[in-house]
């Protein structure tokens, strides 16, 4: 059990002086596939072992009684008292009031949490938060909810409790996710199949920026609105088309007259990224990480370009593993921050971080961070506590 987590343990029976449920909760990465979830397109993330850990019993009352090691702070809430507020507290409300709505029997929890993902960096803090309360939440009160389920109640709470119209790609990656693997995740039926990611001589390495410019909100329903704007200009003569999915390129080009510049130049990127996802799932399934790096840069340059969601130091950290001859690198996320994600050949990683560090203190005055990832198995329970069955 890492560290982190046997810390979380000892806090609980510290406060609460019993046995705890132990629970993992992972971020995530995604390798390929960005802005094209609310697309219903495809997404081909990950689970990672950065985690959130939970320690969790019943109350035996209505009560919920909380404590974040991380913030090293604590709440106490009644489960039919659930008011959104301004804290870490609206994410667990809202898995409780989820599975309220759902008609399910749940009480009041002690639960002490903490963990490794680096808060703003793009890793699904918040849906490792989500997730593993939830899943404690079903396997103590035995509710039988299956993983999409728990997924869905985590989307719930992001949208209802903390305002964040969020798509379903983190949650279900951070529940989902298998060793040494990605999901091919299609968007519109909400089911995945297993790639097999083997790495042999490259790592996965992502670069945090350490910075998150204030448009990203405001650029992100933008964006929605512009693939929206598109659909809405093809489907007036194309009955059949509910969303860029729908969109082959050749069907995009054939009305180019009546878009925008703009809004061409967004559904020209989603319906090629939807492509070029697929195509990297079908190399990776054939281990052709080379011609998969590539993949990856071209979808960085039309993130950066053709929909606009980067930043001059996300772009400075793709074009720097560029000039290194790195298999692979792009932005991850939403956009205007966060982090690069970079497969990189293992005998090159110490004299890329060297010169990333020294280059970025020159033009950005600051230091990026480092985070080496694996991929890892979904939300689990750590401990063996066999009144729990996990779904």
């Amino acid at each position: 059990m890492p560290d982190v987590a046997r810390s979380v343990v000892a806090i609980f029976k510290q406060k609460f002086s019993r046995e705890p449920m132990v629970i993992r909760a992972p971020g995530r990465i995604n390798l390929i596939g960005e802005h094209t979830d609310y697309n219903e397109g495809f997404v081909l993330p990950a689970a990672i072992d950065r985690a959130i850990y939970f320690a969790m019993a019943p109350s035996d009352t209505d009560r919920c009684n909380i404590y974040s090691t991380d913030k090293d702070e604590g709440v106490s809430f009644s489960i039919h008292d659930l008011n959104p507020g301004e804290t870490w507290v609206n994410y667990l409300m809202g898995v409780m009031d989820g599975f309220e709505r759902k008609g399910l029997p749940i009480h009041g929890v002690d639960c002490v949490f903490g963990g490794d993902i680096p808060v703003g960096g793009g890793l699904s803090s918040s849906a490792a938060l989500c997730n593993g309360f939830g899943f404690g939440l079903n396997q103590l009160y035995k509710c039988g909810l299956d993983r999409l389920a728990l997924a869905k109640i985590s989307q719930y709470a992001e949208h209802e409790f903390v305002s964040l119209l969020c798509g379903l790609m983190d949650q279900y990656a951070s529940l989902f996710g298998k060793k040494n693997a990605a999901l091919l995740l299609d968007c519109r039926s909400q089911k995945h199949e297993v790639i097999p990611v083997h790495l042999t001589d490259h790592s996965l390495l992502l670069v945090d920026t350490k910075v998150k410019h204030s448009l990203a909100s405001s650029a992100y329903n933008d964006r929605r609105k512009a693939c929206e704007e598109g659909v809405k200009i093809i489907r007036e003569k194309n009955n059949d088309i509910s969303s860029l999915r729908d969109v082959s390129r050749i069907l995009l080009l054939e009305h180019r007259d009546s878009m925008a510049p703009d809004i061409f130049a967004k559904c020209l990127y989603v319906v090629e990224e939807i492509q070029r996802t697929l195509q990297a799932a079908e190399l990776l399934k054939i281990d052709e990480l080379v011609k998969f790096g590539r993949l990856m840069y071209e979808t960085h340059w039309g993130l950066s370009q053709s929909y606009e969601v980067s930043c001059v130091e996300l772009d400075f950290l793709v074009a720097l593993a560029e000039e290194e001859k790195i298999t692979g690198a792009r932005m991850m996320g939403g956009g205007f921050g966060g982090c690069t994600i970079n497969l990189i050949q293992n005998d090159k990683a110490k004299a890329f971080k060297e010169k990333v560090i020294r280059q970025y203190a020159v033009n950005f005055n600051s230091q990026p961070e480092f985070y080496l990832v694996n991929l890892v198995d979904g939300v689990s329970l750590m401990n063996d506590k066999r009144e729990y069955l996990q779904p």
